[in-house]
Parts: C-alpha cells; structure tokens; sequence
C-alpha cells in the first residue's frame, strides 16, 4: 500500500519558526511559510519532565498533522521520536548527542528501523563556543543525509526579543521526511536558551 501523502503544509521549501517568548508558561511555536502565512503551529507545556509537541496546521489546533515525543526526562541525550498526527505511525527520531551538543550542536537523524539516516550539525565550532558565553551570534546548521547529501539549511536570525528560525529544504526531494525536519526546527527552538 503506497504513502498517503503529506499535508500541503509540509511541502513548502522554506519555513520561518518563531518562538513566542512573552507566554507565560510553556511556549508556542509559530511556523510560517516564505509568503508570511501560518502555516504550523504547536505549544509546549509548561512544568512537563517528558517532552511532548503536538503540531498542528493552524492556532485552533484543528488538525494534529504530527507529534514530537521521548520517554525520557529531562535527558540531554534524548530520542525524540515522531509520529504522524492521523494515523499514530511511527515516522522516525531525532536523538542529540548528549555532551557533544553542549560545545557544538549535533542531531542524528533515525529511520523507524533505528539506522542513521541523517544528521544536523552546527557549521562553525568558533561561533557554536562564542553563542554559548554570548546570547547574540545567530547559528548555521546544516541537514545532511547519512549518504553525503545537502537536505536542508537552517539560519537563525539574531533578535534580543524573538527568536526565529529559517529553514530552506534545499533538496526538492529529500531523502529524510519532512516531519523530521520540521520535527528538528521545533526542537531547536524549544531548546534555545536551555544550554547557555
């Protein structure tokens, strides 16, 4: 039986995540595409041990296109495993890597078989060790395939009061899911701030 396929909303090249920093607890995600549309949106709960992201295709949270989740609590080496919001299968995962992610960001991406299939890694270590003391250098990241191949391309964009993530999926069919990808922008700034 073939793929259903994905949502519109996951099918765009380009994606602006932004964080709402001013909630009062927990945070809110904002996900847009390069025309200034909402295009996916999550909350994150506050005083929770076990993360646990719900993304939606808009702020009414009407339709669960995916979820972000790991067994672990609190843990820095955790597997934040993916599944599809409408059927609850299994998508793949994300886990950090654990010591090494607090010097220079480093994610492995996972198939549903556990075989590394890609990875995200902070492009400059001089810039990775600088954000950590100075909360004002914007990061590179660049999504590879375990094969050697360019997927993906994430920038932060340097703003005291907003933090926002662009994301270009350079690859027009890449070779990593696409919830996976947009699973690692979450990820990345929900963690913001947590490793200064």
């Amino acid at each position: 039986m073939a793929d259903a396929p994905l949502h519109p909303a996951l099918m765009h090249d380009q994606y602006l995540f932004r964080k709402k920093v001013f909630k009062l607890f927990g945070g809110a995600f904002h996900v847009y595409d390069k025309d200034g549309q909402v295009v996916l949106y999550s909350e994150q709960k506050a005083f929770k041990l076990k993360e646990d992201f719900r993304i939606y295709s808009d702020e009414y949270m009407s339709e669960e296109l995916f979820t972000i989740k790991t067994p672990q609590i609190l843990d820095i080496s955790a597997t934040y495993y993916v599944q599809d919001g409408p059927t609850g299968q299994p998508v793949g995962a994300i886990r950090r890597k654990g010591f090494k992610s607090i010097i220079r960001d480093e994610w492995i991406f996972l198939s549903n078989a556990d075989e590394e299939i890609g990875t995200l890694t902070e492009t400059s270590l001089a810039s990775a060790l600088l954000s950590r003391f100075i909360n004002l250098i914007p990061q590179t990241y660049v999504i590879r395939s375990s094969t050697g191949r360019d997927v993906a391309v994430m920038r932060q964009h340097f703003n005291p009061f907003v933090l926002k993530y662009t994301m270009d999926i350079t690859d027009p069919e890449p070779p990593i899911d696409r919830r996976l990808l947009l699973s690692a922008g979450v990820l990345l700034a929900a963690m913001e701030g947590r490793q200064q």
